[in-house]
């Protein structure tokens, strides 16, 4: 059964991060992804895509030398096929190779043309380098992260490649082609990771502009500060993740612990440092699977934290098809009732077969 994106072709320019995070979940979704790759002499110890990486699935592969006169005409029109393209290269780099949004659309007035980069396509960092940790670094979310006294922690790659970055340029694509198949007209969408690492922090923000957040990391409600949404150390030494926020959460928290939860107000900051040493020494008695075992089924909101060999054969996750393959990897997201999301491989094509197949001119 074909995905909900089923019909829509999407070129996309080989790249490292966002960008091929953002073809996956195109095609996860059913969209007909056909990736650009370099000859194999000019890729960069990063950009080894071998097509049976996961995030590389579901892609159909056409090698193409930009640089030549030829294969370039032939990524123009694949282009002037395409629903939409998404290129994750420096501002400027698509423009010197004759293949930027001027001369796209003028081939494909429909086109959907999504850049991803960090600083955006305009101000006065645009055309310099960074990566992920520098997009966040100015967004405010990275501050806001990691221990206090201690430098802000790298929340991996996640909320400025990934969340930042490709998953707001394919939310950014999907609505542009959305707007292009009721108008007649494309667009670019410039989807830059700085713009998605801050939008996500909205509710942060609103909390700081209502004096109920403050600027030093562990004072807060959701960075480790409240004694009831926090992670602790078991006697294993493996990990617990609490968010009991709710009242009635933190009471079956409590009443799991075998505390009395009508000694303590959750509210009154001043008891956080005493409350957290109790529920740590209690939880340090026992190992993490004793209270996951405990826990589980309740509404404490306690869960084990597992690393990513023990997450797959979680109860929960097993009965959700949460990860699949061999190696396996998380199964596409999110789900759909009538047109589901499905893992493709990857194919390599050649570039007549594809012209053909697209009527492409």
């Amino acid at each position: 059964m074909p995905g909900p994106l089923d019909g829509i072709r999407v070129v996309e320019f080989e790249g490292i991060g966002p960008a091929p995070y953002c073809g996956m979940l195109l095609a996860d979704l059913g969209a007909e992804v056909v990736r650009i790759a370099r000859p194999a002499v000019d890729r960069g110890p990063m950009i080894q895509h071998k097509g049976d990486e996961p995030i590389d699935r579901g892609r159909r592969v056409v090698t193409l030398d930009l640089k030549d006169a030829a294969d370039r005409a032939h990524a123009l029109a694949l282009v002037g096929a395409a629903d939409a393209t998404v290129e994750g290269l420096r501002p400027g780099v698509m423009e010197r190779l004759g293949l930027g949004p001027e001369v796209a659309l003028a081939a494909n007035p429909r086109l959907v043309y999504c850049r991803i980069t960090g600083w955006g396509q305009e101000g006065p960092w645009a055309k310099t380098a960074g990566h992920d940790l520098s997009y966040i670094a100015i967004s405010g979310a990275l501050a806001a992260m990691g221990s206090p006294g201690a430098p802000p922690m790298p929340p991996l790659n996640l909320v400025g490649d990934y969340g930042g970055g490709g998953l707001f340029a394919a939310f950014g694509l999907v609505s542009a082609v959305l707007s292009a198949q009721r108008t007649g007209q494309g667009q670019v969408v410039d989807a830059a990771m700085l713009d998605g690492a801050a939008s996500q922090m909205t509710t942060i923000y609103g909390m700081m502009g209502q004096g109920r957040w403050s600027a030093e990391r562990g004072q807060n409600l959701l960075d480790g500060g409240a004694p009831y949404y926090r992670c602790y150390t078991c006697a294993d030494g493996l990990y617990l993740a609490v968010a009991a926020i709710e009242p009635q959460f933190f009471r079956a928290l409590m009443e799991g612990l075998g505390m009395d939860a009508t000694a303590w107000d959750q509210a009154d900051r001043g008891q956080w440092p005493a409350l957290a040493a109790a529920i740590g020494a209690r939880l340090a008695e026992e190992s993490r699977d004793h209270w996951a075992d405990l826990f589980d089924g309740t509404d404490a909101c306690v869960a084990p934290v597992l690393d990513m060999t023990e997450a797959p054969a979680h109860p929960h996750n097993a009965a959700r098809t949460g990860f699949v393959g061999d190696p396996v990897h998380p199964a596409p997201a999110p789900r759909f009732s009538s047109t589901p999301a499905e893992v493709r491989s990857s194919a390599k094509v050649q570039i007549e077969d594809l012209l053909a197949a697209w009527g492409a001119d």
